[in-house]
């Protein structure tokens, strides 16, 4: 009756529909599911399922895997690497579900159904109307063989539809939320094959799973319900269930469900601004999931420290800037060199690129200058832009402290010059001779050197700036000069 599932101490899986680009909640799942496997030093394999003809797209696939292989969630079994269930794309499984769809009519576990969607809709609007939760009344379970032979000869096409038995109580412990219990009479026959022949999600998804060896199961809180209905078709194929977890969805920072609105990008987007991989997945491993440890850790630690009991049932909230954190804590353990190739891979605004802003030879300075006020690779193309830019190029900002300090004090700037060993000194002697410190001093060095103070789009890091006495090294003597004589001529109107 069945064939013997493929066996694994532990073996997850990560089981998308190829139907848009994937974003942080499904990559959530990949994690968590990939981190059990990895720490229990299991399976973590790929199924692509792809059973909606009209939605599923090759270049979705082709993306997902890209993003996968780019975070480090290697996968051990599935596409590209094979394995002993092969093929791991649902649409390539047809006769296999085909054999099982046969079984299940042989021992009437299942029946066509010629119910049209509009006999469906109003069966259920009567049972709302009278109180009754929705669920299919049973119309053709009870037909015989010559009723279904004449609705097939009218050329209707029937959908099967799993027999679910009466006064059943499914019960089930999640790895997550405990103990689950369901009644079989709150549910309904429902349907394992549609009308187009293809395989529906509560048959496939739950017969890969039995077939692949998969053991442990975590996914969203929203498939919680089907888990009643697929642990019944599995029982009626002589198949054992895996362990079940379902994990809290992931909401935005305003509590709401996860949006563009409210934060949410997909991986690609996020890849393509410059966010680190382990920025992205130590921020993720937190989301729905507690460690001991607050600090950065590499994806084999989070593995390691990963609990079941760890998981939350509690909505998890994505805030923006905690993955700002995880980058910038990313960002820290790059050297110079590594984040000079991170920000030079990439094309900027109208196709340009950091290497034509930043002088030869002055790449590695440059990055230690601003490595400290930057998250992303634009961040830094903008500082280039900044920083090299024509010695008179003030945002407005800049030009109103320049033109506010007045033309004096950058006389005496430029004069200062000629006594400056460093830094420190030069501005000790500029407070001297100007009688300006601290705020009245900085703010006017500031604007004339960076030609930046603010920007209304950025905050924190940015906002600051990077230190005064690393633009002064980065400039060097003669572009300082400069800079500080287009500051003396910017002229008196505030603007």
């Amino acid at each position: 009756m069945t064939q013997s599932p493929i066996q694994t101490p532990v073996k997850t899986r990560f089981a998308p529909s190829p139907t848009g680009e994937i974003h942080l909640g499904n990559l959530r799942t990949a994690l968590f599911n990939a981190l059990v496997a990895q720490g229990q030093a299991g399976v973590f394999l790929l199924r692509i399922e792809d059973t909606d003809a009209e939605r599923s797209r090759d270049e979705y696939v082709s993306a997902l895997q890209t993003e996968l292989q780019w975070l480090g969630l290697d996968w051990q079994e599935g596409p590209g690497i094979g394995g002993a269930a092969a093929p791991y794309q649902q649409s390539a499984r047809a006769a296999i579900y085909a054999r099982y769809f046969q079984t299940l009519e042989q021992h009437d576990h299942a029946y066509p159904c010629f119910c049209s969607p509009e006999e469906l809709s109003i069966a259920r609007k009567v049972q709302q109307a009278s109180g009754r939760p929705p669920r299919y009344p049973g119309t053709c379970a009870r037909l015989t063989p010559e009723q279904r032979q004449a609705k097939i000869a009218q050329g209707l096409k029937p959908t099967l539809r799993f027999r679910v038995p009466d006064g059943r109580d499914i019960i089930f412990e999640d790895l997550v939320r405990g103990p689950q219990s369901f009644r079989s009479d709150d549910i309904g026959d429902f349907v394992v094959r549609r009308g187009d022949g293809s395989a529906a999600f509560f048959f496939c998804n739950a017969l890969d799973d039995a077939l692949m060896g998969v053991t442990h199961v975590l996914r969203g809180e929203d498939h919680l319900a089907n888990t009643p209905r697929q642990l019944l078709i599995l029982e009626v194929l002589g198949f054992a269930a895996p362990q079940y977890g379902h994990i809290a969805l992931i909401v935005g920072d305003d509590g709401s469900p996860l949006s563009k609105r409210n934060g949410s990008n997909s991986i690609r987007e996020l890849r393509e601004a410059g966010i680190f991989p382990l920025a992205l997945i130590n921020h993720l491993a937190r989301l729905g999931h507690t460690y001991d440890a607050d600090g950065f850790m590499p994806l084999s630690e989070l593995a390691a420290q990963f609990d079941f009991k760890r998981l939350g049932r509690a909505p998890a909230r994505h805030d923006p800037a905690q993955l700002q954190h995880w980058q910038k804590e990313a960002l820290a353990r790059c050297t110079d060199t590594e984040l000079w190739e991170w920000m030079s891979a990439r094309t900027y605004q109208e196709g340009h690129q950091i290497q034509a802003l930043v002088p030869v030879g002055a790449e590695l300075s440059f990055v230690h200058t601003v490595r400290e006020n930057i998250l992303t690779p634009l961040d830094a193309y903008l500082w280039a832009g900044n920083l090299y830019a024509a010695a008179d190029a003030f945002d407005p900002d800049a030009r109103q402290v320049v033109q506010s300090a007045g033309p004096d004090f950058f006389r005496q700037a430029q004069a200062a010059l000629t006594e400056a060993g460093d830094f420190k000194a030069y501005t000790k002697a500029l407070s001297v001779s100007s009688g300006c410190k601290g705020k009245e001093l900085f703010m006017p060095l500031r604007a004339a050197l960076s030609g930046q103070l603010t920007d209304p789009e950025r905050g924190g890091i940015w906002r600051h700036g990077p230190e005064l006495a690393r633009i002064w090294s980065l400039l060097g003597s003669a572009r300082v000069r400069e800079r500080l004589s287009a500051a003396e001529h910017c002229g008196s109107t505030i603007v």
